[in-house]
This record gives structure tokens, C-alpha cells and sequence, in this order.
């Protein structure tokens, strides 16, 4: 195991010094002791914002299982490992902004910044578990409501452009009766479709941590509101770099691009009961990509020695939750319906 030292980086508030943090709700940064409000234009004034890109030389290497970092505020060691790029100082509470996990390689083109707040979130998780009758007492407990953060997810982005075309096999089949006689009539054809098509920001998990299945659900984002990347908005939550190279997760967008091609050629071919493509040349080419940070609130709730995630998208508000349930209460609730209706059938027996 490897060990490597460097300096964290926090946002102060150019009023009064303290730690400053990115409100989604103002799209400013507030400061929680003096009640200052800073837009971006106004933090970069005072150089607590930068787009400057480091040295390749700065990074951590890949291979370092953890790196620890000096908190600025009370000097004490915070431990983080190689894909973390924000966390936070246990002793003090603020954020630690890791700079040089987010410089060459792998820092990001451009960020949503969170637009849903905390609370927000909350509701859903609380809310997800309303009215169900089975699940477990404790599941919005305190704990688990206070484990919900804002992680900013890597994400890459593909511009793609397919081409080419699709042969296919269709089939009619029509009934009908005269007298006491069913007729079925099957008509077969041979169907041809070509052209091309263009994708727009096709977006690939970056990060082996997070489940694909979890992040494809949340979406989709709206990407009107990327902005370039600004370490300061980093400021009161949690960030991953990419561990996912572009190559890689290129297959991804390529099959995705493919798969709703392919899709859209075949619903071009409308009228026929079946569709078998026999032939398909249909081809990608990547015109652009971006690697960009993506908003997401969530939390891991331990029930029974299995892990139940609630995610839900920064930006929007979709949300995707597991809930466990209590097989107590499902023992419980089956033993009353089944003495209820036993009793109800004596009950009836008995008068009649």
C-alpha cells in the first residue's frame, strides 16, 4: 500500500475568512457565519475560484491505494483514496477539496452544479417509504437520513453519429370466417431501410463505484445547464474522478447509440405484425466527447447485511430507491389475515 502527502483546498469567504459553501438553491456561495453571498464572477475576484488546469506532475498516481491531505482550517490529517476529489475534514466539518485528483488528464470540461438541496432530497427518501406497510421501523431513522450527501459522479459525454442500413423480414397475417370456416392469411416481405442519425451527448457512468443500472435510472440530465468546470462549486459536497478511461466507456455509447438506431430503422417499418433484421451495417462514429462532473444525492442503508441504495438526480429530482422489507412484520400481518378470515368463516358457519 501506498501513502502520498498534499495540501487540501477549501473556499473562504472574502468577508470574513470562514469556510464558504455552494447553495444550490441562490446559485451563489453563502456563508454560514457572516450571511455573505458571493456569485462566481465575485469569488474568482477574490482567487477562490480558478479554471486553471495543473500540471500533469501534480496528480496522484493512479496506483496510490491513499493519499493524506492537510486540512487548511485545523491542520488535521484527512485520509482519502485515489478516486476521491472532495470530502470532508472529520474534525472540523469542512469541505477538502482535493485540486490535484480534478488537474490534467483528469480535470473535467465542464459541471451541473447542484440545483436540488439537501432537504429536498430527504423528503424523497422519507417519502419513498410512506404508506408501505413493510418496511423496516428504523429505515428513515436519523442515522440513515443524515447519511444522504451530494456526490458529484464523473461522467463521459459522446456526440455520435450513426450510419448505414438495416434488411429485414416482415410479416401480415390477417383472419377471417365465412360460415364455420376461420381463414388465416400470412403475407411475407422483405423491407430495406438507410440513413443516418445523430446523437448528442450520450452519457457513460465514469466511476466503478457507482452502479450503471442506479445512474441510468436517474436520468436523464438536462445538459443545457453545464457550465465550465469551477473547482468552487466543489464547495459543501463530495467528488469522484473517473476510473473508467474514455476508451472503455466509449463501448457504451456506441452500443447505446446502435441499440436506439437500430430501434428507430425499425419503427420506421410499421404495419407488420413480426420484424427479424437479417442484415445490419448500421456503423458509429464519435464526433465529440466531454468529461463532466454530474450532480447526484445519495445514501447506502445497511438492512440485514445488505445494502439498499436511494439515489436521486441533483438537477432534477428523479429519484430510484431499493426498500427492504421487514419479514416480522410480513410474519406478523399474514398470521392476523389468516386469524381474521379463519375467524370471519367459523363466524359464518356457526349463524348459518
Amino acid at each position: 500500500m501506498t501513502k502520498k502527502r498534499s495540501k487540501a483546498l477549501d473556499n473562504k469567504c472574502p468577508s470574513c475568512g470562514a469556510p464558504i459553501k455552494f447553495v444550490p438553491s441562490l446559485k451563489k456561495w453563502k456563508c454560514e457565519y457572516c450571511n455573505s453571498e458571493f456569485d462566481l464572477e465575485e469569488m474568482q475576484k477574490h482567487n477562490n475560484a480558478s479554471n486553471i488546469k495543473y500540471n500533469q506532475d501534480s496528480i496522484i498516481d493512479d496506483y496510490d491505494d491513499y493519499v493524506t491531505y492537510t486540512c487548511q482550517d485545523c491542520g488535521a490529517e484527512i485520509v482519502a483514496d485515489s478516486q476521491t476529489a472532495a470530502t470532508f475534514c472529520v474534525y472540523c466539518g469542512n469541505t477538502a477539496i482535493l485540486k490535484n485528483k480534478l488537474s490534467g488528464k483528469f480535470s473535467p470540461d465542464a459541471i451541473i452544479p447542484f440545483k436540488k438541496e439537501k432537504q429536498e432530497a430527504i423528503d424523497a427518501f422519507v417519502n419513498l417509504a410512506k404508506g408501505k406497510l413493510f418496511v423496516p421501523k428504523n429505515f428513515t431513522k436519523k442515522d440513515n437520513i443524515e447519511k444522504i450527501r451530494g456526490i458529484y459522479i464523473p461522467f463521459w459525454l459522446y456526440d455520435i453519429d450513426i450510419a448505414g442500413s438495416i434488411d429485414c423480414n416482415g410479416t401480415k397475417i390477417r383472419s377471417w370466417s365465412t360460415g364455420n370456416v376461420q381463414y388465416t392469411r400470412t403475407e411475407f416481405y422483405k423491407m430495406y431501410r438507410t440513413g443516418s442519425m445523430d446523437f448528442f451527448k450520450i452519457p457513460v457512468d465514469g466511476s466503478k463505484r457507482f452502479s450503471n443500472d442506479i445512474m441510468n435510472s436517474i436520468e436523464p440530465f438536462d445538459y443545457s445547464g453545464l457550465t465550465k468546470y469551477n473547482h468552487a462549486y466543489l464547495s459543501g459536497f463530495y467528488a469522484e474522478k473517473y476510473d473508467v478511461p474514455s476508451d472503455e466507456a466509449s463501448v457504451e455509447a456506441r452500443r447505446r447509440a446502435l441499440e436506439s438506431g437500430k430501434n428507430a430503422f425499425l419503427d420506421d417499418c410499421r404495419g407488420y405484425s413480426q420484424k427479424n433484421i437479417v442484415r445490419n451495417t448500421l456503423e458509429t462514429k464519435i464526433k465529440n466527447k466531454y468529461y463532466v462532473l454530474l450532480p447526484v444525492w445519495m445514501v447506502n442503508v445497511k438492512y440485514n447485511n445488505k445494502s439498499y441504495i436511494f439515489a436521486m438526480n441533483g438537477q432534477t429530482g428523479e429519484f430510484v430507491g431499493n426498500i427492504p422489507l421487514d419479514i416480522l412484520k410480513v410474519i406478523v400481518w399474514t398470521i392476523l389475515i389468516f386469524g381474521l378470515v379463519f375467524g370471519l368463516v367459523i363466524a359464518i358457519a356457526w349463524i348459518l
